[in-house]
């Protein structure tokens, strides 16, 4: 199964955090064992996820998986940036919570530096206390996970009293280029902004880790690409700043290695 192109969610069950805590988690989510059984059944099978530069938590609560070429046992959990495309190998004994944050949410909640974790499996033992994660290990269900960790994080947000300059500055450049239909460039934006590209290019690298034209590039791709397969008749490759569906195709291949070809039927 591959991310985007294939339906991932549906052997999941989600849930949005609370009010406070929207503007750092994207949401929480723990696997099904009737849905998988459902959908897949006994099968085995694995899963492409493309780079997102979105944080996310993953408690294995079932049977050891793959991450790429790294084993993760059976009570390990780990702390991915999503810098980089990860294929995960699924078995049907798989149980895993986890909890997916926007960019620079980590940094809001903990004081962490995301751009300072990429390309690695982390342990969450370096992110949460141990009896925390006991905690969501002893209880039995979905909510009872995620409110425990939603204390936790709303407990951790309360001691940050001081608002992050660079996380809001950051927050609100990309807020502008997606109402701007993804038209604008870092130049276009600094002047919108009224500050200078200089500055722009500085924040994104220390917030997330990475240009803002490296990060606009992967956010237009996954929503464009999103939207394609959602409905492929009504797409036009221009209301996201491509000049044509060649121009489309060639960075969707440079960002998935997928030909879209081989999607539109």
């Amino acid at each position: 199964m591959t991310e985007i192109f294939d339906n991932i969610r549906k052997i999941y069950q989600f849930h949005p955090p609370c009010d406070e805590l929207a503007a750092y988690v994207e949401f929480f989510s723990e696997s099904s064992p009737d849905a998988t059984s459902y959908y897949i059944g006994n099968n085995t099978f694995t899963v492409k996820m493309f780079p997102s530069w979105t944080p996310t938590f993953w408690f294995n609560l079932g049977a050891a998986y793959y991450l790429n070429t790294t084993l993760i046992p059976p009570g390990k959990d780990v702390l991915l940036i999503r810098d980089c495309t990860v294929e995960r190998y699924n078995l049907p004994a798989d149980h895993i919570f986890s909890i997916k944050f926007f960019p620079g949410g980590l940094e809001a909640i903990f004081g962490i530096d995301q751009s300072r974790m990429k390309s690695q499996v982390i342990d969450l033992r370096q992110v949460l206390p141990a009896g925390l994660i006991m905690r969501i290990r002893t209880v039995q269900r979905f909510e009872h996970r995620m409110n425990l960790l939603q204390d936790y994080f709303l407990s951790q947000l309360i001691k940050r009293k001081k608002r992050d300059h660079y996380l809001k500055f950051v927050n609100d450049t990309i807020a502008s280029y997606e109402t701007t239909g993804m038209q604008y460039n870092v130049n276009d934006l600094s002047a919108r902004l009224f500050t200078t590209s200089k500055t722009i290019n500085r924040y994104f690298n220390q917030v997330i880790g990475i240009s803002p034209k490296n990060y606009f590039s992967i956010l237009r791709a996954r929503t464009a690409l999103t939207t394609f397969v959602a409905d492929k008749k009504a797409f036009l490759p221009t209301d996201f700043g491509y000049y044509d569906m060649s121009h489309f195709h060639k960075e969707i291949f440079g960002f998935t290695g997928k030909k879209l070809t081989l999607h539109t039927h």
